[in-house]
């Protein structure tokens, strides 16, 4: 009888934590679909390791969502390739490839798995103090959402900067060259 009582306590006492985790992963899900309809082009969203830090400008929103980098990056990939709208430009540190695993255990298994999910789409390195100026220059005017993990390599931030869908940088380039040469005839 003592043992079935200690565990239905137990049971009682892990089934509301539970019930939170899992509610706090919809809620996170839900923010990003929620979302993604209403972000365009120069809007970005950010998948950043728990350390990230809160930013105060009124254009960057924070939500925690307690799932690891990994699952956080493949569901907002996943959402913004089912838009009709945008496309991702994805940006990550080039600091990343020389963070040991000496000093951040898990970064080369890291580096392994992002590289594997990341490998069809384009990836841009630069510094990452370059990366936050750009991220930080867009918030002034444009929506960031920041989807913070429980990463804990540093310099594994995944910077994903909306683009257009439906029109291409290459037909921008023949567009404004088009616009040149007509006003400089």
């Amino acid at each position: 009888m003592r043992k079935a009582l200690a565990i239905a306590i137990l049971l009682l006492a892990v089934s509301p934590m539970s019930e939170a985790q899992h509610s706090e992963q919809r809620s996170w899900r839900a923010k990003l679909a929620e979302s993604i309809p209403l972000l365009g082009h120069r809007n970005w969203i950010l998948v950043v390791d728990s350390a990230y830090p809160l930013q105060s400008s009124l254009g960057v929103e924070t939500i925690e969502t307690n799932a690891s980098q990994l699952d956080v990056v493949r569901t907002v990939l996943h959402e913004i390739d089912n838009t009709i709208h945008v496309r991702p430009d994805i940006f990550m540190d080039a600091e990343l490839p020389f963070v040991p695993d000496e000093d951040a255990p898990g970064a080369s298994e890291y580096r392994k798995e992002i590289g594997d999910l990341l490998h069809n789409y384009n990836v841009q390195h630069a510094p990452h103090e370059k990366i936050i100026a750009n991220i930080d220059e867009a918030g002034r005017t444009f929506h960031i959402l920041v989807l913070k993990t429980t990463m804990t390599v540093p310099y594994s931030s995944v910077f994903i900067r909306l683009n257009c869908k439906y029109w291409s940088d290459d037909a921008e380039k023949r567009m404004r060259a088009r616009m040149s040469a007509h006003t400089n005839p």
